[in-house]
């Protein structure tokens, strides 16, 4: 049920004022006439089915679909997908429900506060049009600070990096024959490409049959870089980009074309990634395991989507000390 009548929507809103014994029937664990909820979304009919199988994903969650006879309406959290196709009477309700106590918010940014991560599948035009909501694409102070800090960390990091590309670099040459350094190109922000620096951590004929996914178990990957890649040493040289402002320290991890052009045919918006710089590492790398296929892709875009939508220094931070946690344990990419 999508529609209600006003006579309905009168109702409802008046629900805080039921009776004495109804109250003390709630208090006493004596059953209602209406089941409770922990969570009531609100949308357009056709979206319904797309949200139970939506739901289905996560049973822990109590939810109702379009139910508006809710005995108790304060401290209730209601929340809405694609607000402005709601009926007037359902944004009405709403905004009924709001004065009465409820807590209402878009069903994206719920999941956002409670998974810590975006569910892609909720993202619709509306929710990147809203650029004000995105602090880091928005405010020039917090870009600033951003690379502020990035500066600091690169400058600090590279101090110690250098005696250890030193090591590595000996080496890799020590190893295999080819070049230490291996550069390719990756698509940054607003889509612009850049050569990312690496060291290399595979054989110099790596990719002689074309692009392909780097896997877990690498066939193509030496002695040394399976050691550099568990360790992050290999990402050390992409100081140099942070330090030319092509990355940040953290970011979405930069992507080749040849990738992005499939991978956006099978998640939405997946070039949104390009609104801020990529980063050397990031909240995808630290909250979710080495993978390299599209159901990977499609999990670390969650990620990515939260962290441009929710950035801070404080973040920033939080995600650098995870990651030194990540190399320090060993724990991959």
């Amino acid at each position: 049920m999508t529609q209600i009548s006003h006579q309905t929507f009168k109702q409802t809103t008046t629900q805080l004022e039921a009776t004495e014994s109804d109250r003390e029937s709630q208090k006493s664990g004596r059953s209602t006439t209406t089941k409770s909820y922990d969570l009531y979304i609100f949308c357009p009919k056709e979206d319904e089915e797309r949200l139970q199988t939506l739901l289905s994903r996560h049973p822990h969650l109590n939810a109702c679909i379009n139910c508006y006879e809710i005995r108790f309406l304060k401290n209730k959290t209601l929340c809405h997908f694609r607000s402005s196709f709601l009926s007037e009477e359902q944004q009405q309700f709403l905004i009924g429900a709001t004065e009465l106590g409820a807590w209402v918010e878009p069903l994206v940014s719920y999941f956002d506060r409670t998974l810590g991560y975006t569910e892609t599948e909720l993202l619709h035009s509306g929710y990147f049009l809203h650029q004000k909501a995105f602090s880091i694409l928005s405010e020039r102070k917090n870009s600033r600070e951003k690379r502020a800090i990035d500066l600091f960390f690169a400058f600090f990091i590279g101090l110690f990096a250098l005696p250890i590309g030193l090591v590595t670099a000996f080496l890799i040459k020590l190893e295999s024959p080819g070049s230490v350094f291996f550069k390719q190109t990756r698509t940054g922000q607003y889509n612009q490409e850049f050569d990312v620096i690496k060291f290399r951590s595979m054989r110099s004929d790596a990719e002689k049959h074309g692009a392909q996914w780097a896997t877990k178990n690498d066939a193509r990957v030496t002695k040394v870089g399976n050691f550099i890649r568990k360790t992050r040493i290999d990402e050390l040289p992409q100081l140099i980009n942070v330090f030319k402002g092509e990355m940040s320290l953290v970011g979405p991890r930069p992507e080749r074309e040849v990738f992005i052009a499939e991978l956006e045919q099978s998640i939405p918006y997946y070039r949104f990634r390009h609104a801020v710089k990529p980063g050397v590492t990031g909240l995808a790398q630290v909250k979710y395991p080495y993978g390299a296929s599209v159901e990977d892709a499609i999990w670390k875009h969650k990620y990515d989507v939260y962290y441009i939508k929710h950035q801070s220094w404080r973040m920033d931070l939080k995600i650098l000390a995870l990651t030194v946690k990540t190399v320090l344990f060993g724990m991959g990419r």
